[in-house]
């Protein structure tokens, strides 16, 4: 730890904290940079945190008095803050009455979210308030799971030394390696991840975790890479330019386009069908996809087209069911999970299709029976604050029917029917 000063005192500098020592007291006296003070005592068995009262009533961290976010950070200020915890953890520990510290953390629960209306634009975005819940060693059914946050807390730390990124399923093999009695599926890993985010309020990718993107673009777009090639996203294979996982460099990519519209696709194979057929060309569109339910990456650069061509519409194609609901209301709101997060990725979607207006136009023997699971989502996102009027209606209507449409019914009409349906619902801007 570098050191600096000479007499009664002396400077430590640790990640962004600058740290008096006052030699000839009977403690030190930590200053931070965001109102935290902290005394160890001069005999090294205490440590001592004492937060600002507004602050400590919150988490660890300052926030907004309204909602909950993540920010983006340094490495060096999220080092900082996994050694501010580390802190409060021996305080308690090393205490005249030693205990094992609770980990405050910002609630993922449905009655501790909203949903933000944008005051300059017609994006909406889940957001978290600040009720706080406990991670605890004490509780038998919670130890195991207070245990993860600290591993993964560690291992992030060392991501960030090492300046690396690493992918969520890295993180899990490394830690099913090291610990296999703590880690033994990618879900707990990912559930300690979002632990970590809503304990530190910063960002996934500012713990050095980089997403794993399984997004696609292809349309009238060309991207400038930094260092790289310039690639025409119109004169690529049918597969697409892959989105990487590292927001970094999507944040640093140069964009061009002459397009009026983003469509997202829900399904990577009607991606490819409208890919082969060039309806980029007809409609001048981008098509994007994170075939299936959307990951970060995809997310962040849908946002980064959007801000940079504010006047392009977007809109989505997705499967009449709940599932495909819930993916664009994803697309639009962002999650409760990532609840933190989500106004970063949050954008203007409007729902294409498929719709009940479209049923008329699909044969009955290729409707399908909703599933459980399906119904089950169904209700939880009924019961949820996202969903305006008329998407309420097509979901209630969806389970009073009990049947849901996919996209590929419509290949009943043709295979080149697809992309008619599609610029015919544009023409007339038959969405919602």
């Amino acid at each position: 730890m570098p050191k600096s000063g000479s007499g009664s005192g002396s400077i430590l500098r640790v990640g962004g904290w600058k740290i008096r020592i006052r030699v000839d007291s009977s403690d030190w006296v930590f200053v931070s940079p965001t109102h935290y003070k902290i005394g160890i005592c001069s005999d090294t068995t205490n440590v001592c945190v004492a937060m600002e009262p507004d602050l400590l009533k919150s988490s660890l961290f300052h926030a907004d008095q309204r909602l909950c976010s993540a920010e983006i950070l340094p490495p060096s200020q999220v080092r900082a803050r996994i050694e501010v915890a580390v802190l409060n953890f021996l305080k308690n520990l090393t205490a005249s009455n030693p205990a094992i510290s609770n980990l405050p953390l910002i609630s993922r629960k449905y009655d501790n979210s909203g949903l933000r209306h944008g005051l300059l634009s017609d994006v909406s975005s889940v957001f978290l308030s600040h009720s706080v819940f406990t991670r605890s060693l004490m509780r038998a059914n919670d130890a195991k799971a207070f245990v993860r946050v600290w591993m993964v807390m560690a291992m992030c730390f060392r991501i960030l030394v090492q300046g690396k990124l690493a992918t969520q399923r890295e993180l899990f093999y490394k830690l099913l390696c090291d610990a296999p009695e703590y880690f033994r599926s990618q879900r707990q890993v990912n559930r300690a991840v979002q632990d970590v985010v809503a304990l530190l309020r910063c960002t996934r990718h500012s713990l050095g975790i980089m997403a794993s993107s399984r997004g696609a673009v292809i349309g009238r777009m060309v991207l400038e890479e930094p260092g790289e090639q310039i690639v025409d996203c119109s004169m690529i294979g049918h597969a697409g330019y892959a989105i990487t996982g590292d927001l970094c460099t999507l944040s640093k990519l140069v964009l061009h386009s002459d397009a009026r519209y983003i469509i997202i696709i829900e399904k990577d194979a009607i991606f490819q069908r409208l890919a082969e057929d060039h309806f980029f060309n007809q409609i001048p569109c981008i098509l994007i996809t994170s075939k299936g339910y959307p990951d970060i990456a995809t997310r962040f650069l849908l946002h980064r087209i959007s801000q940079t061509f504010p006047d392009m519409t977007i809109l989505a194609l997705m499967d009449w069911n709940p599932a495909g609901l819930a993916i664009l209301c994803t697309y639009k709101f962002g999650s409760i999970t990532t609840g933190l997060e989500s106004y970063r990725y949050a954008c203007n979607v409007k729902w294409l299709g498929l719709r009940a207006d479209d049923l008329q136009i699909i044969p009955q023997q290729v409707m399908m029976q909703l599933k459980p699971h399906e119904i089950k989502t169904a209700k939880s996102l009924m019961s949820s604050k996202l969903l305006q009027e008329r998407y309420q209606a097509e979901l209630s209507l969806m389970v009073e029917r009990g049947h849901r449409a996919e996209i590929e019914a419509l290949y009943c009409h043709g295979f080149d029917f697809l992309g008619k349906y599609i610029a015919k619902k544009i023409v007339q801007a038959d969405y919602i």
